[in-house]
This record gives structure tokens, sequence and C-alpha cells, in this order.
């Protein structure tokens, strides 16, 4: 009988952005391949897609029909292995597996960053970390990105939950590399940039936590030091109008480019002098691995995420979050020197290679082979 492996997650493009080359690991062992998660997207190497309406706030009403939906999808399909993510998805999933678990599925958890961490509100702590370490009872495997997370990870399981750490969810260096100046000056005409530019980039949903008007405000204070200066976020979400009325209340409209979903956003970090990120909580900060794989030095918040990947001063600069002079005082001090910033960028390229895609795949496989013909009954 052919094996099956189940991932669910809040929305399919999560699996769309990270997880495919695992699809077709599983496809190229014999195993099928299903998906649950919200969302209509065409995904390849995927044998059955459920489109399950889970809901990103835990006390939603409907995610209890979403728990008894994941609950037959997982009775009916007799699944081997069961990998959850994200925070509320690998919730659902693990409760809706504890029956499934005691027959012998294995199912295993990426904490993509926790939402208790160092700094974190008390509410956090609160709310999130009870369920956890409950939640590690119905886990056979709890995966983390960061260091600070594995160290809690470890502390707070239960006996019989393994906790494991990878680099991160992996970087394509090949599609994130860096090109040539004729190369990005015909990146920017493409994309409605001109060749003296300085441009900062920041992939990321526009949100509190991403803070990007903490960037805005740094782009006010550089205006006359930088006159080239253009600061771009890519990406959509809740606050955009908000950051919209701070950009024009501090005068930098003209300066701040509000790009939007962009498909093709290694060409942005191509074409871009330097990538910044503002988030006050970052699990590991994949937009800034991006940007040191295509050679561009980060300008980035003191977070667990970042600091698992910048070196303050040799790959990057590490600046207090919320510190919107600190992160001037940088961007300025890269901009003054070209000679640091190519020097950073080579340093960074080799550290994204430490979090390649290649090397976390691998890490991957490790684990589920280790899980694949383990049959033993789990409590």
């Amino acid at each position: 009988m052919t094996k099956k492996v189940l991932f669910c997650a809040t929305v399919d493009y999560h699996f769309k952005a990270f997880h495919l080359p695992y699809f077709q690991w599983f496809q190229d062992m014999g195993w099928e391949v299903h998906v649950a998660a919200g969302g209509d997207m065409n995904l390849p190497f995927v044998n059955e897609k459920f489109s399950v309406p889970i809901r990103r706030s835990p006390f939603h009403p409907e995610n209890l029909s979403v728990y008894r939906r994941l609950k037959r999808l997982i009775q009916d399909n007799g699944y081997d292995m069961i990998h959850c993510h994200t925070p509320v998805g690998g919730v659902l999933a693990r409760l809706a597996a504890r029956q499934a678990r005691q027959k012998g599925t294995k199912v295993l958890y990426t904490a993509h960053g926790f939402h208790f961490c160092e700094g974190a509100p008390l509410k956090n702590w609160l709310l999130y970390y009870p369920i956890e370490k409950f939640l590690s009872s119905y886990t056979d495997c709890l995966i983390t990105i960061n260091e600070e997370d594995y160290e809690r990870a470890k502390q707070m399981k239960k006996t019989d939950c393994d906790a494991k750490k990878i680099h991160g969810i992996g970087v394509d260096t090949d599609r994130f590399r860096p090109v040539s100046r004729a190369e990005s000056e015909r990146l920017r005409e493409k994309h409605g940039f001109t060749a003296g530019e300085f441009i900062l980039v920041y992939p990321a949903e526009l949100n509190s936590n991403k803070n990007q008007g903490i960037l805005i405000e740094a782009a006010a204070l550089l205006k006359n030091s930088i006159p080239e200066l253009k600061l771009v976020f890519a990406g959509e979400g809740a606050m955009e109008e908000s950051y919209r009325k701070k950009a024009e209340s501090l005068g930098v409209s003209d300066i701040v480019r509000f790009y939007g979903f962009c498909r093709d956003i290694h060409e942005l970090i191509q074409l871009a002098d330097l990538s910044v990120a503002s988030s006050i909580r970052e699990g590991l900060g994949m937009n800034v691995l991006e940007g040191m794989a295509a050679e561009k030095p980060a300008v980035a918040a003191d977070n667990r995420g970042h600091r698992e990947i910048i070196e303050d001063g040799v790959n990057g600069f590490l600046v207090p979050a919320g510190d919107s002079a600190a992160f001037a005082d940088r961007i300025g001090k890269l901009y003054r020197s070209p000679g640091l910033r190519k020097a950073m960028g080579q340093k960074g390229r080799r550290t994204a290679e430490c979090f390649s895609e290649t090397r976390t795949v691998k890490e991957m496989e490790h684990i589920y082979a280790g899980y694949m013909d383990k049959k033993e009954k789990s409590v």
C-alpha cells in the first residue's frame, strides 16, 4: 500500500513559497503527498489538495468546523506522517491527529518562530507558551529554525517529543544571486527605477509586526543627505493605508514606493543597494537571507531571527528595534562607503549559502527518514 503524508498550514501560499522541494522528495520516495490549507492555488508534486479555510485567529468560531474536517480527513486517508506548519494550522492539525497518532501516524510541527520569545509581550507568554507545551504531548518532532526557539523547545517539550533545529526553510541561492551592474540597471529600468537611485528594499507583509513605519521615519531623516534615496516596500497588508499616510505626513511620499505583491521578488532584491528589515519579531528573516544571497548587506532590527544570521558590522548591521535614528545612521554609513557595501555583501553571500535550500532539504530529508519506518504506537 502506498504511504501518504499530509502537509497542513493556514494558507496554501506558504507551501508554494517554501515547501515544494519536500513535496517532490516525498513523491520521489514513492509517497502520496496531500495538502490541507486555505486557498485555491494549484501546487505541483501534490496528489490531493483539500481546501480548508483555517482562520489566523485561534479563537475564530469557524476553526471548530475546520478541526472536525481535518479530523475526518486524517481518519479517512490513514496518513503515515503529518507535517504541520503555521501557528493555527499546527494547533488544529495536531489536535485532529491525536487518534491517528495512537495508531502509529508520526506528527511533525515546524515552528517558524514562537510567538513567545525574549522581549515578547506577557500576553504572548500567557497564551501561546502553555498551548505549545501542551501540544508537545501530541507531537513526535518539534522543528525550530533559530537557536533561541530550539533551546526553548528542549526545555518545554514532553519527554516523547523530539526537538530538532534546521537552517531555516531554505534560500534558493541560484535564484537569489548577485548580478552585474549592467543587469542591475536593466532590472531597474524594467521595474521603473533609475540607475542613479540608492534603493532599499523590504519584501514583507505590511503589518504592525513588520514595523515599516520605522523605516519611513528613517527615510525622512535621510532625505536631505541621500537625495537619490528610494525605499521600496514589496508586499500588501492591513497597514498599507496607515503607512501611506505616515509617508505623506513626513514628506517622503516621493521616496517611499509601495510596490505591492511582486512575483519576481528576486529582481527587486537584485536591483537594490541594501536590504532592510524592521520587524519586531522574526523567526529567521528569509527576506534578509535572500538579500544576502544576492550580496546585499542588511540593516535590520535586533531580534532573535536576525541575530541568527547577521553578525553586526560584518555582513550587515543590527540596530535596536524601533530606533529610526539608528536605522538612518547605518544606512547612511553604507551609502557613503561602496567598499563596505561590497565587503559586507560578499560575506553575506557566504552566510546565505549556510542556509541554502540544498542544505535545509538534506536536513529535512534526514528528519523525515528517521520517522518513515517507525510504526510503534505513540502515546
